[in-house]
Formats: C-alpha cells, sequence, structure tokens
C-alpha cells in the first residue's frame, strides 16, 4: 500500500540572518610578555633662581645697559667728621649698577660630556627668559670651579656668555684662538648679551 505524502515546499528566497557577535574590540588584550617603555632623553640637570631688581645686587665692571638700572647717588664727604661738616664740601655723586629682574643659573651638570645636553637645557632657559615680561632674556651666572682644576666658563663662553671684566674675556678669545686644551680655571660673573641670546636660540653652541 502506498501512501499518498503531500509535502508543501515555501518556494520563497531565504534571506540569511546574520547573528550578532562579539566586536573584536572588546576582547582584552593578553599582557605583552617581556615590553618595555621607551626610556626618555636625559637631561641635563640646572637649577636656576630669579633675581628682583629690588634685591638691589650691584653689578661691577662692564655690562649691558639693558641688564642694569643705573642710579647716581650722593657720596658723603665729611667721612663722619664733625667740623669736615661745619666746611662746604660739594656734593659728589658716583653711579651704581644695580641688576634688573633676571635669571641666574646656580648649577648644571650632564649626565654625559660632549653630547649637547647642557647646551639643551641652557637653550630651553633661554627660551623661558626671552618670554618672561620681566627678565626679558636676561640670564646671568657666577662661574667657579667645580674641581681646582675646572671651570665651567669656557662651556658658558662658547654659548654666548660673556665676563663683566673686559681682561677675562680677552684670555678667553686668547685661549681659544691658540685652541689651548685646558684653560685654566676662571672666577667671575658672566651675562648673556641680548645679541647672543638671538644666536643661542638660532644655531645652539656658536663655536
Amino acid at each position: 500500500m502506498i501512501n499518498n505524502i503531500t509535502t508543501t515546499v515555501d518556494m520563497r528566497p531565504q534571506m540569511a540572518v546574520a547573528k550578532p557577535t562579539p566586536s573584536v574590540s572588546s576582547f582584552s588584550m593578553p599582557p605583552i610578555l617581556g615590553f618595555k617603555s621607551i626610556p626618555l632623553k636625559e637631561k641635563a640637570q640646572i637649577r636656576v633662581k630669579k633675581i628682583k631688581r629690588g634685591d638691589n645686587i650691584i653689578i661691577p665692571g662692564e655690562i649691558d645697559d639693558d641688564y642694569v638700572d643705573i642710579v647716581e647717588e650722593k657720596l658723603d664727604n665729611t667721612g663722619g667728621n664733625f667740623f669736615s661738616a661745619m666746611e662746604y664740601n660739594p656734593p659728589t655723586t658716583r653711579k651704581i649698577k644695580y641688576l634688573k629682574n633676571c635669571y641666574i643659573i646656580d648649577y648644571i651638570q650632564s649626565p654625559k660630556q660632549r653630547c649637547g645636553l647642557g647646551t639643551e637645557a641652557v637653550k630651553n632657559l633661554a627660551e623661558k627668559a626671552m618670554f618672561d615680561n620681566k627678565a626679558q632674556g636676561r640670564i646671568v651666572t657666577f662661574s667657579s670651579p667645580i674641581v681646582k682644576e675646572s671651570s665651567p666658563a669656557l662651556f658658558f663662553y662658547k654659548l654666548g656668555f660673556r665676563f663683566t671684566s673686559e681682561a677675562a674675556n680677552n684670555y678667553m678669545e686668547e685661549c681659544i684662538n691658540k685652541k689651548i686644551p685646558d684653560i685654566p680655571a676662571q672666577i667671575g660673573m658672566m651675562y648673556l648679551p641680548k645679541s647672543r641670546l638671538h644666536k643661542l636660540l638660532r644655531y645652539g653652541e656658536l663655536f
């Protein structure tokens, strides 16, 4: 006996339906073994103070006029003598140079020598000083030997700093021209003239 089986076939096209799957970006990333962060570039250590005009720091020697306030002050000609005070002594004055607002480099130390880290630190300070409305690019330092045989004078001199002593500047020029490898320790105040400030920011080391 044969059974008549009637089957109904759905002839409509079948549409594939995409099922939602977890986003790949939602998966947590496994830790990367042995991964090390990129080491930061080494920097020179520099310690800086800010000097105010009200500190009344007197500058001897030669320095650019934009670094100082030149004030005329009267001198006491009596010397504390009562009888001299009774006599007529024409008043005399002297011009005193008071340092304006500026930055002073108190300390600088580079982890590596002759690789530009110290120069970069001074350049960064020069840029900061230039945009300071009060300091207006003025930077000074005092060259003093770290040890008995060494002095940072040559480093600062090559960056454009100059002594307030003309004799000291002439001696540095002579040593550089003669290519003396070990310049004797030079002690004194140094400052960065405005003309050399722009050269430092533009070119880095001047020599």
